[in-house]
């Protein structure tokens, strides 16, 4: 650890990762709660050496280093005191005049939770904010059913396996699956045969039994609702957007599924097309779609993940799916069992439900391996949204996708952009986007809006920061605006501020620059030569807007046009006015380019789009689109 991250640390109070402790000469006895908290949950650190009054903290540093360390460290080799060995990692630290002892507690695997006190597996705690709570009754047994060595869904019950099964649930599935490439040799097969050979179908003493999976995927409403006494999902619709929903409306429709995961997953893709971007049509035998809506895969990925990855075994907590105007939310009892920072690499991932998984993706579903997040994150990214948020909250064992219906790239960012002077590839100009939004981005976040591995992600980030537009925070790991655009961006907020329309404007009105008020001249550079150097004037002032008549003119100047073609197109005759006010402020910001800028007056001068302009053309037809189809 170094000094800067042990600064940070210490200002950031205690939180979900990290705890404060006074030990200046005995290491307190709560402070194996937050060791069982810390390895239940997500890992923390612990900080021996601070005194907490309140809500301040003071450094007071611990004065016997050996003892307290030693002390610690021995109690959490005893058995007797913590139910597993926790291997910490530990340094000591000089804060001034303070010496620190800090011990990173990393999270245990799920077949050693709940980790628990003095032989006592009620005194097993989670991490909940910046506090140690004691686990429920409920949470203990979520941690022990996902630690067991076989998986819930692949045990046995006992069932007639003539009775147990909804026969069109199978038949549904079987048209699907045989209708597949390579399919056909189980064509023959009776139902039982070729469950047993799906794997659902399980083995004991002579007796086959139809696994829990077999149950869920194709059981009777009866049978299923023995074994899964609770809606499998509540589907709730908003007229409104989340945080006005929020504050007390109700559901304009709502639909609550408990029946087996085949007709709920039927029912799914019905109230889906309900509400969709574009109206489209699923062919339940074929899976083949008419019209597909743009964001069909990230939604269909979403829903099957819900219904593979939620935890059967908790009849407490019941599967959400939240649609609102601006974002979708997709809640699930039961958490990843891997790590954030894993959940989106490529690769197979240790799944709760294996079974129930890989039926879904033989029929052509979940097509990737583990939670298909990746797919999820590639299509809203295509979509052109800011990239889901995911909450693993491995403490309460939940785990919530929200789909954002944000742009990432907006006509504002894009105008930025062009103003830099600088060339971004399409990756580098989302994740500069985000960067933007944020202030602060990490590797996590750079994987989540391009998709590339965390290798990829880092070389991504040091691009950038090479382009002096990202510095690195924590290299490797956080990144932040660069203090030059932090300026830039507080200028065009106060434009923006106080911008208006000018496509309503008259010619013979005063009609405000459409950079900010500092600037009188258009003539003026407004974008540095330099964007590498830091001593480049960067505070420039921005476009912020664009005209009706600007758009038009972008879109005209995809093919190459002079100055009179242009007026004469959009209606205008004063030519200066043409110039100052239209012509060189979409020049100045890199949307279109003179053929011959060497020679301003050249007789056959036209004006063209540039990349960035195409971009903008790309982001317009994208936002005008997605309005037409709402």
């Amino acid at each position: 650890m170094t000094q800067d991250e042990l600064i940070k640390l210490l200002s950031a109070h205690e939180w979900r990762d990290v705890e404060f402790k006074e030990a200046r000469s005995d290491v307190p006895k709560n402070v194996y709660e937050t060791v069982s908290a810390f390895a239940n949950t997500d890992g923390g650190h612990l900080v021996f050496g601070v005194r907490k009054n309140g809500q301040n903290f003071e450094v007071v540093g611990v004065l016997d280093i050996d003892k307290v360390q030693g002390d610690f460290l021995t109690t959490l080799r005893q058995r007797d005191k913590l139910s597993v060995i926790v291997k910490v990692h530990g340094e000591l630290h000089k804060h001034g005049e303070s010496d620190l002892l800090i011990f990173y507690v990393p999270e245990v695997h799920r077949s050693e939770k709940p980790v628990f006190l003095n032989g006592d597996i009620r005194r097993s705690y989670i991490r909940s904010g910046g506090s140690d709570v004691r686990c429920s009754d409920n949470e203990r047994n979520r941690f022990l059913v996902d630690a067991a060595v076989d998986r819930y869904d692949g045990q046995p019950v006992g069932l007639d396996l003539s009775k147990a099964f909804d026969l069109e649930s199978i038949r549904w599935y079987r048209a699907v699956y045989e209708g597949r490439p390579g399919n056909r040799s189980y064509a023959t097969l009776s139902n039982t045969d070729f469950l047993n050979q799906m794997g659902l179908l399980v083995e004991q003493h002579g007796q086959v039994s139809p696994s829990r999976a077999a149950i869920f995927l194709f059981g009777t409403n009866a049978t299923f609702r023995q074994f899964l006494p609770r809606p499998v999902v509540d589907c709730q619709r908003f007229s409104l957007a989340r945080d006005l929903a929020d504050t007390g409306e109700r559901w304009v429709d709502r639909i609550v599924l408990d029946e087996n995961l085949i007709c709920t997953w039927q029912a799914l893709i019905i109230w889906y097309q309900s509400f969709a971007d574009r109206p489209f049509r699923v062919d339940p035998a074929s899976l083949q779609r008419d019209d597909t809506p743009p964001d069909y895969r990230a939604f269909r990925e979403s829903m099957v993940n819900l219904l593979t990855h939620q935890d059967y075994s908790d009849h407490s907590r019941k599967a959400e799916i939240r649609h609102y105007t601006d974002q979708t939310v997709f809640w699930n009892p039961g958490d990843a069992f891997a790590t954030d920072a894993d959940l989106l690499e490529p690769g197979e991932k240790e799944v709760r439900n294996p079974r129930i998984v890989t039926a879904f993706r033989r029929i052509g579903l979940s097509e990737n391996a583990g939670w298909g997040l990746r797919d999820v994150f590639r299509n809203w990214q295509q979509s052109g949204h800011i990239p889901p948020v995911i909450t693993n909250n491995k403490g309460r064992k939940c785990f919530e996708l929200v789909l954002k219906k944000e742009e990432l790239l907006s006509e504002q960012q894009v105008l930025f952009q062009a103003s830099l002077g600088v060339h971004l590839t399409d990756e580098q100009a989302r994740v500069f986007a985000f960067a933007c939004r944020e202030k602060t981005i990490t590797v996590l976040q750079i994987k989540a809006v391009t998709g590339l591995t965390g290798s990829q992600a880092v070389e991504l980030a040091d691009a950038l920061t090479t382009k002096i537009l990202l510095k690195a925070v924590e290299v490797g790991k956080t990144y932040a605006l660069t203090e030059h655009l932090e300026d830039q961006f507080r200028q065009t907020d106060q434009a923006d501020s106080y911008s208006e329309d000018l496509s309503t404007a008259q010619v013979d009105e005063p009609v405000r620059n459409l950079v900010t008020d500092q600037v009188d001249d258009l003539m003026g550079d407004l974008v540095s030569d330099q964007v590498g150097s830091p001593e480049a004037s960067l505070v420039t002032p921005l476009l912020i807007n664009l005209t009706d008549r600007q758009r038009k003119i972008i879109k005209l100047c995809e093919v190459p046009r002079k100055q009179a073609a242009l007026m004469r197109e959009i209606g205008l005759t004063h030519r200066t006015f043409f110039r100052r006010k239209h012509l060189e402020p979409l020049i100045h910001a890199k949307l279109i380019r003179m053929t011959h800028p060497d020679e301003s007056n050249h007789p056959d001068q036209a004006y063209v789009v540039t990349e960035a302009g195409r971009g903008l053309l790309s982001a317009r037809k994208k936002a005008t689109d997605g309005e037409a189809n709402e």
